[in-house]
């Protein structure tokens, strides 16, 4: 079935249904008339010659010449082609079929003046399959992703380039072999294509999307070490956190407990220390503060992806054309700046755990390094030193973006959002974060097959699709291959799929 967009109910899991796994868009009826009474009204003032940025006068420093009728028709073409200015390998299809259909969504508002055929070729794109080809970098955010939509653009010119069945063809094949009749650019098409953060927001969404998944993943590996390590589990005692009041907090310590019910750590059999180390007792507070980030962050990006981010904006029932900065990618950047520093954070601490199940001063008589020959073989001893090289990793890449401003255009756009470098350097934390998980999982199975106490059923699950794909260490092999067996087991969220079907949402 598909999914309708009407400019104000896209969600991030619509969005990431249509993006990653193809599925089917259409636009509303009453959207696409929006779009028809705006560009009526925009053919109205285009005829009475009223000054509009960027229909009629160049754009950025250029803002103030005004272009000649002759100019107007040849303008949007010129505009798309000086603007498909990045650089380096194609994105991932999944973040431009996200762009598009974030695209869609703010035309769906009718208040961006283009053609509907502008829209209706979007919606084949995504329905056909035919993706743009477009560079990784050079947008600074603001006015919008210009530079990556532009190559969306071009394909309304019969241009460009784009996936289709596998291919990277010419623009103007892939869409002969798809079925899309090219459009063109009349007056206002190019820039209300391009002008907005849809590149920003979409990829911020499938992010979004993927860290909540690993976080309840990094509760469950929590769960595990805690088992390992004969934690006192008073500090999950949802009671404490709801008498502070995150709800992070709660969601965190609930969705642990869980995971360790029917534990002999619940019953008194084992014997515990009266208070824990950090590491262990405010995994809940941590992990909790990561899951209200996400959360804010969420609103924002849902917020962008049904709003009108463009320029000019023109408002049929007011016959006005108002030019302003709704392309600004900071209400997005600056959230997924943090974003990127709660998951650092979150791997920080799950380092630190797994420091713990390695030392045997603190491990509660796990062997050093959680080996049976130590001396002789160094057990996950270099597992530690992977997933710190990483933290730092993360740690340099979790400056924010969102203040890394440079003037550009003549200083006419003297403050830009950076999101795009924002949305690249996430993607690299969260790809570190799916190995640094996916070694303290390791460590977790590994504490685990040292104790004989009956684990929580959550635990118990995690750690048989663990030795699906990572054996007992019992004595040294290259592990190279076993980490990366883990990342990827973390990052297909298997574990956190047969848990889920064991005890239930985490959520």
């Amino acid at each position: 079935m598909s999914i309708v967009l009407d400019g104000s109910n896209l969600t991030i899991e619509k969005l990431v249904a249509i993006a990653r796994y193809k599925e089917k868009v259409e636009i509303s009826p009453e959207a696409l008339e929006r779009i028809k009474v705006c560009r009526a009204m925009l053919e109205e003032k285009i005829q009475a010659h009223e000054i509009m940025y960027g229909v009629n006068t160049g754009i950025g420093e250029f803002s103030e010449v005004v272009l000649t009728d002759e100019q107007v028709k040849d303008f949007q073409r010129y505009l798309i082609y000086n603007h498909s200015a990045g650089i380096g390998e194609p994105m991932p299809i999944e973040y431009v079929r996200g762009a598009i259909a974030s695209r869609i969504n703010v035309h769906a508002h009718g208040n961006s003046g283009c053609r509907p055929e502008i829209t209706l070729t979007l919606v084949e794109m995504l329905n056909k399959d035919c993706i743009p080809v477009v560079c990784q970098k050079g947008s600074v955010g603001a006015c919008g992703d210009l530079a990556p939509m532009s190559q969306i653009a071009l394909l309304m010119l019969g241009e460009g380039e784009a996936f289709y069945k596998g291919e990277r063809l010419p623009g103007k094949t892939a869409f002969e072999k798809a079925g899309i009749k090219v459009p063109g650019l009349k007056a206002r098409d190019g820039l209300a294509t391009i002008n907005g953060s849809n590149f920003i927001t979409a990829i911020s969404a499938l992010q979004l999307y993927d860290i909540n998944r690993w976080l309840k993943q990094a509760e469950i590996a929590a769960a595990m070490t805690l088992e390992a390590l004969h934690a006192n589990m008073k500090p999950y005692d949802v009671r404490l956190h709801k008498l502070r009041g995150f709800p992070g907090a709660v969601r965190s310590s609930q969705a642990i407990k869980k995971c360790i019910e029917g534990s002999d750590l619940l019953t008194g059999k084992l014997k515990q220390k009266v208070q824990d180390a950090y590491s262990m007792r405010s995994t809940p507070q941590v992990i909790g503060a990561a899951h209200d980030a996400v959360a804010f962050a969420r609103k924002q990006v849902e917020t962008e992806l049904n709003g009108v981010g463009d320029n000019p904006i023109f408002i049929p029932e007011d016959k006005v054309t108002l030019t302003g900065a709704n392309f600004q990618g900071t209400p997005v950047s600056l959230p997924m700046d943090m974003i990127g520093a709660a998951v650092t954070m979150v791997c920080v601490l799950s380092e630190r755990r797994m420091n713990r199940l390695n030392n045997p001063a603190l491990s509660v008589g796990l062997p050093a390094f959680l080996t049976k020959g130590a001396g002789m073989f160094s057990g996950l001893m270099l597992s530690q030193y992977t997933a710190d090289m990483m933290i730092v990793e993360q740690r340099i890449l979790s400056m924010p973006a969102s203040i890394q401003s440079i003037p550009a255009a003549a200083d006419q756009e003297d403050f830009v959002s950076m999101g795009m470098n924002t949305a690249i350097k996430n993607a690299q934390i969260l790809d570190n974060a799916y190995g640094i998980l996916g070694i303290e999982f390791m460590a977790a199975a590994q504490a685990l097959d040292f104790r004989n106490h009956q684990t929580g059923k959550g635990v118990a699950k995690a750690k048989e699709v663990i030795r699906k794909y990572v054996d007992f260490l019992d004595v040294d092999r290259p592990l190279y291959t076993d980490h990366n067996k883990m990342k990827e087991l973390v990052k297909s969220c298997e574990i956190l799929e047969e848990v889920e079907k064991t005890i239930g949402s985490l959520e």
